[in-house]
């Protein structure tokens, strides 16, 4: 399952952004990655990842996590990307 949006932090996802941003991402219960727009998707739990992205505000990134394709397992996905998005799209998180 994937999500479309854009990066509304201020500073982007650099530094204390990023760092909180793979905290999140790292207690999820399930793996999520991230990509830049025509980007290969990187661990969305990995600061050395997530900052090597360069995305500034207003980039547009995919969030990814495998659903599985059984009905719980899609709300489960469905939640963390709400959780990631609404993080992305504050711009003072945290």
């Amino acid at each position: 399952m994937e999500r479309h949006t854009v990066v509304a932090i201020r500073e982007g996802l650099h530094a204390r952004p990023a760092a909180l941003f793979t905290r999140l991402a790292a207690s999820q219960p399930v793996p999520v990655r991230i990509a830049r727009e025509g980007g290969d998707p990187v661990d969305a739990a990995s600061i050395l990842a997530v900052m090597t992205l360069g995305a500034d505000a207003g980039t547009s990134v995919t969030l990814s996590v495998d659903a599985g394709g059984h009905g719980e397992d899609e709300e489960t996905a469905t939640a963390v990307l709400d959780t990631l998005e609404e993080f992305l799209s504050d711009p003072e998180p945290g």
